[in-house]
């Protein structure tokens, strides 16, 4: 099998490992370009680019899909027979599409066609969602639209789990049922099937604004799943003491929050 992948933070790094440790190497992976990051604005590269570069792997890494003749490129590779997309986190124009018709799978970290878009792992666990998984799908038009590979539930209580923790479960999930999934694909013996509209649910990109607490105010359970979900990025926070603080982690005792970290803008982390 010879396929593109397309993808670059942590959660697609993984999923690119799992396919590699199963001998599943990529002609070509697609991520974003280098990056700076972090207060001093060092020069990063995507976590896939570093996963690719390692098994020597050969990395592209467009500021925009508009640019350049791709069907030339893919062309070039030659007997390319399907494409990953996992958390590339750019749409994927009509043009790229057509040069593998239906053969573009997206793997998205929830149960589609609930959580469609850029938080589905935020959204279920701000929610109190009980359970969730991984889809594999065929990339469409459409965010997270199409017909659906194959879908897996994650085993573990969602309702204790972080963003981080959670998503790295699910990407590991992805990438063993892309292993157990693509060869079967690319041989005919799964048939797509539509998802179903009326369940379909949509997710934003959550804001700062959007990460602030009010611990007077705010519901307690609330509250606590929103620091599970919403950290690293863009931040649990509220105001303590006349500081911006982080709210790092916290839990429900009797019904009542307790912070167990937190950050004083301009100092370190510490435990309550």
């Amino acid at each position: 099998m010879k396929y593109i992948f397309f993808g670059s933070p942590e959660f697609a790094a993984i999923i690119l490992e799992k396919l590699i440790s199963a001998d599943y190497i990529p002609a070509v992976a697609v991520c974003n370009p280098d990056r700076p990051m972090g207060r001093k604005k060092v020069i990063t590269a995507p976590s896939t680019k570093i996963v690719a570069e390692k098994h020597g792997i050969r990395v592209w890494q467009p500021e925009s899909l508009g640019i350049g003749n791709w069907k030339l490129e893919i062309n070039k590779l030659g007997g390319i027979d399907f494409a990953v997309v996992a958390a590339y986190a750019k749409i994927i124009p009509k043009v790229i599409l057509d040069t593998l018709p239906a053969k573009f799978v997206g793997v998205h970290p929830s149960l589609l066609p609930k959580h469609r878009g850029a938080s589905p792992i935020q959204t279920a666990i701000l929610k109190g969602d009980e359970l969730t998984g991984l889809t594999l799908y065929l990339i469409d038009e459409k965010v997270d639209h199409g017909p659906v590979l194959a879908k897996r539930e994650l085993n573990y209580e969602l309702r204790i789990m972080n963003y981080e923790k959670t998503q790295r479960k699910l990407a590991n999930l992805g990438g063993d049922l892309l292993v157990e999934a693509l060869p079967k694909f690319v041989n005919g013996e799964i048939k797509p099937q539509p998802q179903n509209e009326a369940e379909a649910t949509y997710t934003k990109k959550f804001t700062t604004e959007d990460a602030f607490v009010d611990l007077e105010k705010d519901n307690p359970v609330e509250i606590e799943r929103k620091i599970r979900a919403l950290n690293p990025e863009p931040g649990a926070w509220t105001m303590l003491n006349g500081k911006r603080t982080k709210l790092l982690e916290a839990e429900i005792v009797d019904k009542k929050l307790r912070l167990k970290k937190i950050q004083a803008e301009g100092k370190t982390p510490v435990f309550l």
